[in-house]
């Protein structure tokens, strides 16, 4: 096949095929992918120009010359655009959409052969093409929806005129990867083909589209028509599906409903109108506070894994064995997670009933996955041949990293800890798994303190996202470098910290028990507490999540966190925890804390009132009095919001961005507000200011330090929009 490049810039290349068939090769240059930023869609605006005015083209091949098709739009450019204005966004889209619609005009069929991921924008510029063709390992999406926004390219009208309402609901809202096969089962792709067929395939279709075999005039049509329902099935399939989507989404997201609104609302429209409507819609939603949030999160989480692969370039070598010293539940966890990621793992226990907990909690979480045909199993046994169990040191000698999730005392984690160094090479990174104990002090146990580093894990361990790897006074880089490496490995998010009490998450976790503690002293109701928060955007209220992390785990917590900052942590009454802890009511754990707890058909606890909490704690508390929600919130928010800046005053945390991840990765904050520090933004750092000033007579926890005070005064922001932009 001759080939002769008529175009050829640094995004796309456009080249001559045999017989009057063209090829156009997306190939951003500089980059590991290909994505849409201002450059790439100038360059594509030229050489769509080039296309229009050259006689005798039969077609058009669309490929990429990278391992995935195109991931989506530079995200990175939102921020900018955004904080320019409802002008702005829409002269953008407009702009944008009409290139698609150029593609969907040209005079000759277009394919396009898609490899790899072909997600958002990528995934419109295929709908604005006639005939798609997908490798069997290509995933398809239209994940806007997740950043608060809806699809803004044509996804909204394309999609349901080319797959039914139906299939664009469900991609649309759900903003989910989809399987090659399940795009061809929806309509949504044309064929699936093995990699090594994908261009010979896709050529042959557009062979058969120049020469007439295939009609694309017809699909065109029905992609700029209206939809092809009457107004019955229109109320039928839009009003069921906003019901149903608004249930799951629930009301802090609005974008999965608005975007089911588009589409009816454009359903009786030709393109032009029916993207009006679109670009209204994303215009609003982009200027709101949810999208601002979850896009800066995106970039956020972007950041976080260039550092921690930045850090895993610097460890001098792979984890290719790793170990478990202790077999509970948090130690079977790790187990579990190194071998079924493919890092094989030695679990250590000093008695044989540990040994056997910690294999029946593999056991366990993978038959869930084998129950779910995610794991066949034969795929079981070959993760569970990865763990082996051991009374003794034997193995350890070879070991890379050895993880110390043992009783959460401090001289018992000493004594292990030591033990374990005289079985180990002279490079093993040895790491504790503490919550709440310095690893400063516990790196005092070991004759090589700089082979030591913290290594926090959530419970449960298979679940939680995050990883706080704690550096100590005497950590050593690679120390550092190899846990974030097999923090990596484990598919976990790696945030490094610097040594305090409680670390970063624990420390920030706790002044908000402490300012429901207060409320609760001072006559709240713990039920209302929930509601209140929970409607907030946490996953569960405080005395819920107490019941779930342990309240004998919360009191031990918060007498560590007492004793590392007893200024603004020490107590000066007696908490409704330590009431419940009295009574032996640890939470879920033993079925009774500040609720019952009964499982349910699935065997899942769920949580059951009991009037007699309220008999227990009276005593202990004020009479009964109602709070606003405003107050409520501003009363636990407030302190954990103070100590976070704190953390990044005393450089706990290196960037606004690490701790608002940390948050979300670690306590499921609510992703809708961004972190702490985006929701001082949004809320205005004066503001804030002025809602701790009201409540400085409560305490220490309460008050904002000079600096705090003078960023207010300045009326920073953690996240200037200028600096979206990069």
């Amino acid at each position: 096949m001759s080939k002769e490049k008529v175009f050829d810039g640094n995004a796309f290349v456009l080249e001559t095929l045999d017989d009057g068939l063209l090829g156009l090769t997306f190939d951003l240059q500089g980059e590991s992918v290909n994505k849409f930023n201002v450059a790439a869609m100038q360059e594509l605006q030229a050489a769509l120009d080039l296309l229009e005015s050259t006689n005798g083209i039969r077609g058009l091949l669309i490929k990429s010359a990278k391992n995935v098709f195109v991931v989506g739009a530079d995200i990175t450019e939102f921020g900018a655009v955004f904080a320019a204005g409802e002008k702005a966004i829409k002269d953008r889209l407009q702009s944008y959409n009409d290139i698609f619609n150029r593609i969907e005009d040209l005079p000759f069929p277009t394919v396009v052969a898609v490899n790899g991921y072909a997600l958002g924008g990528g995934m419109e510029f295929c709908l604005a093409c006639d005939y798609r063709v997908a490798s069997e390992n290509a995933k398809l999406g239209l994940p806007e929806t997740k950043l608060g926004i809806i699809p803004g390219w044509g996804g909204t009208v394309r999609l349901p005129r080319l797959a039914g309402v139906d299939v664009a609901v469900e991609w649309i809202a759900s903003g989910k990867e989809q399987a090659a096969e399940k795009a061809l089962s929806d309509g949504v792709v044309d064929g699936v083909v093995g990699q090594e067929h994908l261009l010979d395939s896709a050529l042959r279709v557009l062979g058969d589209l120049a020469d007439g075999k295939l009609d694309y005039r017809a699909r065109r049509s029905q992609k700029q028509s209206p939809l092809q329902l009457n107004d019955m099935e229109s109320i039928l399939s839009f009003e069921s599906s906003k019901a149903f989507v608004k249930g799951q989404a629930g009301r802090n997201y609005p974008a999965p409903v608005a975007a089911i609104q588009v589409m009816q609302n454009a359903a009786k429209f030709g393109r032009q109108d029916a993207q009006n409507f679109e670009i209204d819609e994303f215009t609003k939603l982009a200027l709101g506070d949810v999208a601002r949030s979850l896009v800066g999160l995106f970039l956020s989480d972007q950041e976080l894994g260039k550092k921690a692969k930045a850090w895993e370039k610097q460890a001098s070598q792979e984890v290719s064995q790793a170990a478990v010293l202790g077999a509970g539940i948090m130690g079977g966890g790790i187990a579990y997670q190194s071998a079924y990621k493919g890092v094989p793992v030695l679990m250590k226990d000093i008695a044989q009933e540990g040994l056997n907990l910690g294999l029946s909690e593999a056991s366990k979480l993978l038959n869930k996955r084998v129950e779910r045909g995610r794991l066949s199993p034969a795929g079981m046994a070959e993760v569970l041949n990865r763990i082996s169990a051991s009374l003794s040191y034997d193995g350890f000698g070879r070991t890379d990293i050895v993880v110390e999730a043992v009783v959460e005392n401090e001289k018992v984690k000493k004594a292990v800890l030591k033990e374990s160094e005289e079985h180990v090479s002279g490079d093993t990174v040895i790491c504790s798994n503490t919550s709440t104990i310095s690893i400063s002090s516990l790196a005092t146990a070991l004759e090589r303190p700089e082979n030591f580093c913290g290594m926090h894990f959530f419970n449960p361990v298979h679940a939680m996202p995050l990883v706080e790897v704690i550096r100590g006074k005497q950590s050593s880089d690679e120390s550092i470098a190899r846990t974030v490496a097999y923090a990596n490995a484990l598919g976990k998010k790696a945030v490094v910290v610097n040594d305090c009490p409680g670390f970063l998450v624990n420390r920030v976790l706790f002044p908000y028990f402490a300012g429901f503690s207060m409320l609760l002293r001072d006559g709240a109701d713990f039920q209302h507490i929930d509601k209140v928060m929970e409607r907030w955007g946490w996953p569960m209220g405080p005395a819920y999540l107490m019941d779930v992390v342990g309240i004998d785990t919360g009191v031990h917590a918060e007498a560590v966190m007492a004793a590392g900052f007893p200024e603004r942590m020490q107590r000066d009454f007696k908490a409704a925890v330590e009431v419940l802890y009295d009574e032996k009511r640890f939470g879920q754990k033993n079925g009774i804390g500040f609720y019952a707890y009964e499982n349910d058909k699935k065997g899942k606890p769920q949580k059951v009132i009991l009037d007699e909490t309220y008999d227990l704690l009276k005593p202990h508390v004020a009479e009964r009095k109602d709070f606003t929600d405003d107050e409520i919130i501003a009363r636990l928010m407030v302190p954990m919001a103070t100590e976070l800046l704190r953390c990044l005053e005393e450089d706990i945390v290196a960037s606004p961005g690490e701790a608002d991840m940390a948050l979300i990765y670690g306590l499921g904050f609510p992703p809708f507000r961004g972190g702490i520090c985006r929701w001082i933004d949004t809320l205005g750092i004066k503001n804030f200011a002025e809602m701790a000033s009201s409540f400085t007579h409560l305490g220490p926890l309460y008050q904002l330090t000079e600096d705090m005070q003078a960023k207010a005064d300045r009326g920073e922001l953690f996240y200037p929009l200028s600096a979206q932009e990069n």
